[in-house]
Order: structure tokens, then C-alpha cells, then sequence
């Protein structure tokens, strides 16, 4: 059965209170928990291990492997959709993020692939790239970073998202969900999220 955005509603505030409004979930792929930590600029040795939970109250990101990639969920902060870390972060391997922020009403998905991005979705600018014609059309200003290849892979995904069946909801109702599952292979689930235990750190001047 193929997903659909209603299937990520668990996701709520009643269910995560102080991670469903204010949430960052950045998936990197081929790397380690303590690989990742490196990357960002932090000590592993002065990380500690802790719960969803812990990692909500004491406002710090936790990394915890899923299979081939990394997951960093990090409550009330943004470092994965901050470009000037996750284009480094993402150096020889692919990072998928997106980010919500409810008292801005401010949503934002990035797919880089080595320092390019593949796609994004950017608050007030929409989605990097639509279905138009039956084909998929760039839609933002070019610049460097982007990649010139078109997402033909997520042809599928986009269709579904603007589609007459399933109304265009913004990307934290479901459709950010959507690509991350397309993208990496992981479905997120409510035991992902309160099982997991994470490698907890902070990092340097990001409070």
C-alpha cells in the first residue's frame, strides 16, 4: 500500500507534545551516529546517550542509526535546514531534512545529494519543482548549489502531492514525510521516534 499524507497524522501535538510544533528530522545516509556528531562540529566524548524525551527537555539533537543512514532529531532548533551545515554535512552522500516551526507557520525540505540540492521546499517560495505538462519543471531562480539533474525519481511523490485526490496540504501535514520515506527508504513511525535511543549533544554556539 502506498502511503498518503493522512498516514503521518499520528504526528500531533496531543502525541509529541514539544517536538510536534517546533521539530527538525535530518536523515544522512552511509555515515555513523558518532561520524555525524564529528561533522557537526562536536566532541563525542562529550555527547550522552538519552531518550526522546531527554533530548525535548534539555533542547539538544540526538542521532541514532536506521539501517544505512542516520536520523538527527533535534526539538525547537533548525541545524538541518541550515544551509551553511548541512552542505558540508552532506559531503559524499546524500541528506534529507525538513523542519517545522508552528509559531511561524514556517515549513522548509531539503534533498542535497554531495553539496547540491536536488530539491527543496522553502517557506513563502513553495516547492523547488512542479508537475507541469506531465513533466517535472524547475521553478526557482538557478544558482550554483542547486543540482542541474531533474528528480525524475520523485515524479510519483510530486503527483501525489498535487493531485485532485489527495488536496495540497502543506509539507509538515504529510507530504514532507512522504518524500523523506521515498528518499531514504524509512518509514517514520511513532516507535522510531520513542524507542530510539540517541547520541545527545549541542552544538557550538547554536544557543
Amino acid at each position: 500500500m502506498i502511503a498518503t499524507p493522512a498516514d503521518y497524522s499520528w504526528f500531533s501535538r496531543e502525541r509529541f507534545p514539544g517536538l510536534a510544533d517546533a521539530y527538525c528530522f535530518t536523515y544522512v545516509r552511509g555515515l555513523t551516529p558518532e561520524e555525524v556528531v564529528t561533522r557537526l562540529g562536536v566532541r563525542v566524548e562529550d555527547c550522552s546517550r538519552v531518550t526522546l524525551d531527554g533530548l525535548i527537555r534539555w533542547q539538544t539533537f540526538g542521532a541514532v542509526a536506521v539501517g544505512d543512514w542516520v536520523l538527527l532529531v533535534e526539538a525547537c532548533s533548525g541545524l538541518g535546514v541550515t544551509e551553511e551545515i548541512i552542505m558540508p554535512l552532506s559531503a559524499g552522500t546524500r541528506l534529507i531534512s525538513h523542519f517545522y516551526l508552528d509559531v511561524d507557520d514556517m515549513d522548509y525540505f531539503y534533498w542535497i545529494d554531495d553539496g547540491k540540492i536536488r530539491f527543496e521546499f522553502a517557506h513563502d517560495e513553495g516547492y523547488s519543482h512542479r508537475i507541469e505538462d506531465g513533466r517535472i519543471q524547475f521553478m526557482f531562480r538557478p544558482h550554483e548549489s542547486y543540482s542541474e539533474e531533474m528528480p525524475d525519481e520523485l515524479a510519483e511523490i510530486l503527483e501525489r502531492i498535487d493531485s485532485p485526490v489527495y488536496p495540497i496540504a502543506a509539507p509538515h501535514k504529510g507530504p514532507a514525510f512522504l518524500l523523506a520515506e521515498r528518499l531514504t527508504g524509512i518509514t517514520m513511525t511513532p516507535h522510531l521516534l520513542e524507542e530510539s535511543t540517541y547520541l545527545g549533544g549541542v552544538v557550538p554556539g547554536s544557543r
